[in-house]
Order: structure tokens, then C-alpha cells, then sequence
């Protein structure tokens, strides 16, 4: 007869299910910040893709601030954001505010000033 494998999680006692049972919900948060970082990824190759394909057809393209701002917001959110995937408490915090007021800083130099 063939041995049963054990369900996942029958190993674990019962006080480590009430510890993370008693942490606070940061999925969301996580997930925000995740989505605005990605945001400003995919804004920045967009951008760089259109100044490529202005200065191929010799259009004017937009200014070298704009494209670097881009780029360099772009980056920095995914740094900070893998930091926030990676660390808990105050840390996770401060580095998901940061994607988060350079997601507005980037919306608001860049596209509504």
C-alpha cells in the first residue's frame, strides 16, 4: 500500500497560523504601488519608442528631460518597488510612498504642466 503524503501545511503548528493570520493586509498596498511602478516602466519604453520612430522619419521628438525624466523615473520606481517587494515595515513603506510620489511627480512635470 502506498504511503499518503502529508497535506500542505499539516506540518506547521498551530501558533504559526495565528501569527500570520495577525499581520496586517499590505497586498493591496504592494500591489498598488507594483502597478504604478509598472506604469512607469512601460511609459518610459513608450516614450523612447516614440522619440525613436520621430527621429527615424525626421520628426521633431520631444525634449532630451522629457525622454531622461522618463527613463530615469522608470527605473528608479522598479528599484524601489523590488525593495518594497523584498522588505517588511517601515521600509516596504517608505519605498511604495516613493512609487507612488514619483508616479504624481512624473504625471505632473512631465504631462499636466
Amino acid at each position: 500500500m502506498m504511503e499518503r503524503e502529508p497535506v500542505r501545511g499539516q506540518d506547521r503548528p498551530a501558533e504559526e497560523y495565528a501569527t500570520v493570520a495577525s499581520r496586517p493586509p499590505a497586498r493591496w498596498w504592494r500591489g498598488l504601488t507594483g502597478t504604478l511602478a509598472a506604469g512607469l516602466a512601460v511609459l518610459a519604453l513608450i516614450v523612447v519608442g516614440v522619440q525613436i520612430f520621430a527621429f527615424a522619419n525626421d520628426a521633431p521628438g520631444a525634449e532630451v528631460l522629457f525622454i531622461g525624466g522618463h527613463v530615469v523615473a522608470g527605473v528608479a520606481a522598479l528599484v524601489a518597488q523590488r525593495l518594497a517587494d523584498r522588505r517588511r515595515g517601515l521600509v516596504a513603506g517608505l519605498a511604495g510612498t516613493f512609487v507612488g510620489l514619483l508616479t504624481a511627480a512624473v504625471l505632473w512635470f512631465f504631462w499636466f504642466a
